[in-house]
């Protein structure tokens, strides 16, 4: 229940950071939809800006450089979930955690995703970012970055030290890897949203445990 106190704790946002937001939302969807479009390594940032109809020094007060614009919303995804583990109830398994985290996370990540830039937008561009080298690189340091955030998330979860306990960074390692995978084939499919990527996300988690203890081979007996 909403009170006074928790209503001002939480101002509406002033007109001039409303404003701020409004052009970088702009600017963030002119660049993802001339990376889309036209590729990320012909697209320049005065394009960009001047698809906004703004400056050069005013994309740079929002983005770093193309590549920050290029992963804005794969940062804000990534950021989702790790906020959908911090949740989680601490008594649940690890892995279980992980794999609850990342499904609800998809339930609900088309609203946070919907509020900056149409939904297939983003899928577009994790389509660029799979397909583009430069950014694939990127893509990789980044993600090895927020998997050792999370694998100290996990360690703080379950009270261990990840630096002597090698089975946060295992875990999450693995987690990664199916992730990577999942999303590979996403970007490679046709016509697959993000009910189709839930849906193949959480087949291939279910997955883990018989790959990682089950006997592969068939079983040729008469």
């Amino acid at each position: 229940m909403e009170t006074a106190e928790t209503a001002e704790a939480a101002p509406r946002p002033g007109l001039r950071e409303r404003k701020k937001r409004r052009t970088r939302d702009a600017l963030l969807r002119a660049a993802l939809e001339l990376f889309t479009t036209q590729g990320y390594e012909r697209t320049t940032v005065d394009e960009i800006a001047e698809a906004v109809d703004v400056s050069q020094r005013t994309f740079f007060r929002h983005f770093a450089g193309k590549e920050d614009a290029a992963f804005a919303l794969q940062d804000m995804v990534e950021a989702h979930f790790v906020t959908a583990l911090r949740g989680r109830p601490a008594g649940e398994a690890p892995l279980e955690a992980l794999r609850r985290a990342v499904l609800e996370g998809w339930d609900t990540i088309s609203d946070a995703v919907g509020a900056v830039v149409p939904v297939e937008l983003y899928l577009r561009m994790f389509r660029v970012i799979e397909s583009t080298p430069v950014l694939l690189a990127a893509h990789l340091g980044r993600s090895a970055r927020t998997e050792e955030q999370i694998a100290r998330l996990l360690a703080a979860r379950e009270g261990l030290d990840v630096d002597t306990d090698p089975r946060p960074r295992l875990a999450v390692a693995v987690f990664g890897a199916v992730m990577r995978v999942t999303g590979r084939l996403w970007s490679t499919g046709e016509d697959l949203g993000l009910e189709e990527m839930r849906a193949l996300t959480a087949a291939h988690l279910d997955q883990v445990g018989p790959a990682l203890a089950g006997n592969w081979r068939a079983d040729t007996r008469p």
